[in-house]
């Protein structure tokens, strides 16, 4: 009988390892509100997700809340199992970004994955978002 009572409380699932709504970010570029907002101990958390499927992986582009304000970002680590070949992260890392693309930082701390390379140059198109000055301030692939 105290196994039944004590397996009512005890969750078997496993742990969603995907970036869904309300998830915490790191970010990892020197915005300086990012800076701020890991200083404080207070990291973003995902609005929503900009993709049809209800979860997000490397390269999507999601919604952020940061110190009470709405920041758009590109995913550039998750800790996802990934596919061979494609690192898998300690932590989910975003990379803050504006309404066209561009970067609020100027250096990336983190490497940051190959495939990331082809997915953003994929996705930039003439007039819109323009993703590619993520891959000029990263220093480091891997």
């Amino acid at each position: 009988m105290f196994s039944s009572v004590l397996s009512r409380y005890i969750h078997t699932s496993p742990m969603c390892q995907q970036i869904i709504k309300l998830t915490r970010l790191r970010v990892v570029d020197n915005s300086e509100i990012g800076k701020q907002a890991m200083a404080e101990g207070k990291p973003p958390r995902v609005i929503h997700i900009y993709t049809k499927k209800k979860y997000g992986t490397i390269g999507d582009k999601v919604l952020v809340a940061i110190k009470g304000e709405k920041k758009k970002g590109v995913v550039v680590g998750v800790k996802k199992h990934q596919a061979p070949r494609i690192p898998k992260f300690d932590s989910n890392n975003v990379v803050l970004i504006d309404d066209t693309g561009t970067p609020l930082g100027n250096r990336i701390h983190v490497p940051i994955p190959l495939l990331l390379r082809t997915l953003l140059k994929q996705r930039t198109f003439a007039k819109g978002t323009d993703y590619t000055k993520i891959l000029a301030i990263a220093t480091r692939f891997v």
